[in-house]
């Protein structure tokens, strides 16, 4: 689960808010349930987000070394979508004080006061309950206990931690590196050497990934009383802890070619997109570069998680 960060509104809310359950009248008398409502359900599990898991439990169920049942497959990998989204509902909720004072969050449901926050967290307990509950029933047990475990993590200590220490970061990329493991385990029902593999690089991509968030969208983090790396330690040390971690992400998923569950697509694609990503970072650090350098920084470990798990799922079928 990629770490992922801030948010702000009143725990009550007047009118205007959707109720828990709406409704509205079609010109022929049926009831329909409100549009604007299910939206705001949906992009309180930040979709986004969420989807990356469709790549990361994926790509893990494809290069397991045995066949996976087919309802196997699909119940490991809609509950790790399921449990992820649950877990993003839950921030949001317990966040909603501090996301009003961020630009990218502001406009969620909570911030801007279009929901009943006691639904939310209904929701997210909801999709949570279901989601371990699936993984537990439909997979080896091992899945729903790791799936248990990513939640608890997440929502209980990652995200009150944001407001104290910016090591929350480190934290945070736990859970969020876990989804892979969870697919594996779906598929083996055992944690080997792969599945550590893998949430190696999840791990060590997802710290970069979000230091650069923490550079360009400093002052909006501050603002939210949200505590992050560039802030408390200096710009300095984000740039330079951003270059140590894209250096060791770079030999690490050719730790996956000498094991043997993957082949020369991941041993190119994974080389030159960790070169590509290091080379930045080097820049960065070189140059004592700023919120532009992270930005664009940032869209680069977009690309290289991408480009590497389509690759982990080429080499399945070659």
């Amino acid at each position: 689960m990629r770490q992922e960060r801030g948010e702000k509104a009143g725990s009550s809310y007047g009118e205007g808010m959707h109720q828990p359950i709406a409704a509205s009248a079609t010109p022929t008398g049926t009831l329909t349930r409100d549009p604007g409502l299910l939206r705001d359900l949906l992009s309180l599990t930040k979709p986004r987000l969420s989807s990356l898991v469709l790549f990361t439990a994926g790509g893990a169920l494809s290069l397991a070394p045995v066949e996976v049942p087919l309802p196997t497959a699909l119940a490991a990998i809609l509950g790790t979508t399921l449990v992820v989204g649950g877990a993003n509902v839950l921030n949001c909720y317990l966040e909603r004080d501090s996301d009003g004072n961020m630009a990218r969050t502001a406009t969620r449901p909570l911030p801007r006061r279009r929901m009943d926050p006691r639904l939310a967290l209904v929701f997210g307990v909801a999709l949570s309950l279901a989601s371990i509950g699936l993984l537990t029933a439909m997979t080896p047990p091992l899945a729903g206990l790791l799936a248990a475990t990513a939640l608890v993590l997440y929502v209980l200590v990652y995200t009150p931690l944001k407001r104290v220490s910016s090591l929350s970061v480190l934290v945070g990329a736990v859970p969020g590196a876990l989804p892979p493991v969870i697919g594996w385990v779906a598929a083996t029902g055992s944690i080997d050497a792969p599945a550590l593999v893998l949430f190696g690089v999840l791990f060590l991509w997802q710290v970069p990934h979000s230091l650069a968030i923490s550079i360009y969208r400093q002052d909006e983090y501050t603002r939210a009383g949200l505590v992050v790396h560039s802030a408390e330690h200096g710009l300095e040390s984000t740039r330079r802890q951003m270059l140590i971690y894209s250096m060791g992400l770079f030999p690490v998923p050719l730790l996956l070619v000498h094991l043997g569950v993957a082949g020369m697509p991941t041993a190119v694609v994974g080389s030159a997109l960790g070169a590509v990503l290091l080379a930045s970072a080097l820049d960065g650090w070189r140059r004592q570069a700023g919120a532009r350098w992270a930005r664009r920084f940032f869209f680069l470990t977009l690309f290289y998680m991408t480009g590497l798990f389509a690759a982990l799922v080429v080499d399945h079928w070659l």
